[in-house]
């Protein structure tokens, strides 16, 4: 407690009702969420166990149980993700909501092939964009509307197509007994706003609850929190409405609001004191958010100087604003010493990154582009996943379909047809219905044996996984189909072989330290593990190195740097050209407060007058946020500056300074 400030601490010793504590940017919001956990647990006001801490990224909740440890806090509060926490109850509750166990978790891309299967059956014209489907129904989900409750009145042609296909996507998969991201959170809080007695059996399991990053919640996710905390509000939520940066996957900043109309008793504690950023940059941070109406004003200060003025690059075009920010960063590593890691280069959109990348490449300076192939995309790891997803729950017949060939066993197009319609006449499941005689009757022989024996085998690796560890499992299931083999067949050259070999020993390991944790871990609790894994939490934690960090402004979001670019910062970019109506408006200014609030000593801000888009040169208008900055700590350098600040090493001092890189 003696290293928090005194905003800090009240938010901390805060336990006689519900509390929002309003924490600007680099105010040290994990801080006083891991200290009130520890003064909770070392007061003895709960049981470590009636204490539940919620995040967005399984990194956040990783750094908070670290934090505990070094605290020397040995015991077992509940720290998770959103949709972790949901699967808790669902868990508990599989039978309420009515599903069976071992229910299967689908990813984004099993939901994608799912809506399209359907769009294909149902749409007789051309066929809509399927992740705007996917978006749709995702959104209807987060609004906790049901098939039954949405209405469509004044709808566009997308909405009413993604109306028309819920029903039927929400019945496949309960058909397979399988939920979705989404179901984590909306069945949980349907069950919890209807039936008493689990509600009542959850606010008693959960006496206390924090929940991070309270500013991106949506709909469904806040009527869970108020569900969990009951009437009583025994809850801190931390969040910062000027980061709130994810409207368009359902994130609602006025939920900040809700909760005093909710809970008239909240107490508003603001951490003002950034710990991270020189005066220069919160100053212009201060000036660009305060353009945005607020429910609750604050203003960030720091003890850390006054720092130098903010840089802003008025480039000819997309390639001189590229050599500028790449030329600055080798320039600082050469005279100043500074590493590559010092420095990010942020980014609006992916589209940017190409020509960023070029650059960097062809002046040897080491890059990470967050945002990169999902290790879950990989298709051997998909292969294994959904093999264990089958074993896990034979009803996942999406599961089933992608492994039923895979690696090749004889099984052919044909038969896998005559499966699905033998399926459906005999209203069975895949599995169910191959391990029929009575389906098997009407195949060839030959058919019939493959069949015969894949399922047979398949029979066979779900009675072991009752009592085998899982990761034993995985083995014997890579070892008994060969699938290092079928790799080395099936890849384009060694050098691919090996990584995708190398993807699939990686995955074994992984299953292997799920399973390794205290609490014994079953196969399906390990199936739904993997599938809830954030892959960008996976990446930030390995990828280390000396590398400039390139990524997105999304992406940037929670990290800090000592030196930051901002690039594209001009019109159609930052803001977006999407953008037009005022609350996108407002939301772009977050994003872009979000940008400048990475940088802890230094900023620089790039725009291009020209760019060439679809084959034509346009002309280009600096980002009207500029303009909200304040004039005196601007400092002008581009296009139309000739004096040796205004311009970086030229081309023969490039080359001299690489050759210095290769020597150091």
């Amino acid at each position: 407690m003696t290293t928090l400030n005194s905003r800090q601490r009240d938010a901390v010793r805060y336990i006689d009702g519900p509390l929002l504590v309003l924490a600007g940017a680099g105010s040290g919001k994990t801080s006083v969420i891991t200290e009130k956990i520890s003064s909770l647990i070392k007061r003895a006001v709960l049981e470590p166990e009636q204490i539940a801490a919620i995040t967005f990224t399984n990194k956040a909740a990783n750094e908070m149980r670290s934090r505990l440890k070094r605290k020397q806090i040995d015991s077992k509060p509940w720290i998770s993700t959103f949709h972790t926490l949901g699967l808790r109850v669902f868990r508990h509750e599989f039978n309420k909501l009515q599903y069976r166990p071992g229910f299967s978790i689908v990813d984004s891309k099993d939901c994608e092939n799912l809506i399209a299967d359907i769009l294909r059956r149902s749409t007789a014209d051309d066929m809509p964009e399927i992740r705007a489907i996917q978006a749709k129904i995702s959104g209807f989900k987060s609004s906790l509307l049901t098939p039954q409750t949405l209405t469509l009145d004044g709808a566009d042609s997308i909405t009413r197509i993604a109306a028309e296909c819920y029903t039927q996507y929400d019945k496949t998969l309960k058909i397979y007994n399988a939920v979705d991201f989404d179901d984590l959170i909306m069945r949980p809080v349907m069950l919890l706003q209807t039936d008493s007695v689990a509600r009542t059996f959850w606010q008693n399991e959960i006496r206390y609850l924090l929940v991070d990053e309270y500013q991106d919640t949506n709909l469904s996710q806040y009527e869970f929190i108020r569900l969990l905390v009951g009437e009583e509000g025994m809850f801190t939520v931390v969040g910062d409405d000027d980061q709130s940066i994810y409207a368009w996957r359902g994130a609602r900043p006025e939920n900040l609001v809700t909760l005093q109309t909710d809970f008239p008793k909240l107490k508003v504690v603001k951490l003002e004191q950034n710990y991270r950023s020189v005066g220069t940059i919160l100053n212009a941070a201060n000036h660009l958010i305060s353009n945005n109406p607020h429910a609750f004003s604050k203003r960030l200060w720091s003890e850390r100087g006054h720092g130098k003025k903010i840089l802003v690059n008025a480039a000819k075009d997309e390639h001189d604003e590229v050599d500028f920010i790449a030329n600055k960063i080798l320039h600082a590593r050469m005279v100043k010493g500074h590493k590559f890691n010092d420095y990010a280069v942020l980014i609006r959109n992916n589209h940017q990154a190409r020509l960023f990348e070029s650059a960097f490449r062809a002046r040897e300076i080491p890059y990470v582009l967050s945002g990169g192939h999902s290790f879950f995309d990989y298709t051997e790891i998909k292969d294994l996943i959904c093999y264990l997803r089958v074993i896990a729950n034979p009803d996942d017949d999406s599961a089933l379909l992608r492994i039923i060939n895979t690696p090749r066993r004889g099984i052919g197009t044909n038969t896998v047809q005559k499966l699905i319609s033998g399926a459906g006449k005999l209203g069975l499941r895949l599995v169910s219905a191959g391990c029929a005689p009575t389906f098997h009757s009407d195949l060839s022989i030959q058919s019939s044996k493959h069949l015969a024996e894949f399922f047979s085998w398949i029979t066979g690796l779900q009675k072991l996984a009752e009592y085998e560890a899982p990761a034993t499992l995985a083995d014997r299931l890579i070892k008994d189909i060969d699938y290092q083999d079928w790799i080395r067949k099936t890849s384009k050259s060694e050098d691919d072989a090996k990584k995708r070999t190398d993807n699939i020993d990686e995955l074994v390991n992984w299953i292997r330290r799920i399973q390794s944790n205290d609490v014994p871990k079953s196969l399906p609790d390990v199936v739904a593990a993997l599938t809830l894994f954030d892959i960008v939490d996976r990446q930030e934690e390995d990828e280390t190195g000396d590398n400039v960090a390139l990524m997105t402004l999304h992406a940037a979001k929670g990290l800090e740097f000592p030196h930051v670019f901002l690039a594209g910062f001009e019109e159609n970019i930052l803001p977006h050209k999407s953008s037009t109506e005022t609350e996108a408006i407002e939301e772009e200014r977050r994003v872009a407060y979000v940008g400048i609030t990475r940088a802890q000593l230094s900023l620089a801000l790039s725009f291009a007058r020209s760019r060439r888009r679809y084959g034509q040169i346009e002309r280009c208008e600096p980002s009207r946020f500029i303009a909200e900055l304040p004039k005196d700590d601007l400092a002008w350098v581009g296009e139309n500056d000739t004096s040796a600040s205004g311009r970086l090493v030229g081309t023969n001092t490039l080359s001299s300074l690489k050759e210095m890189l290769k020597t150091s």
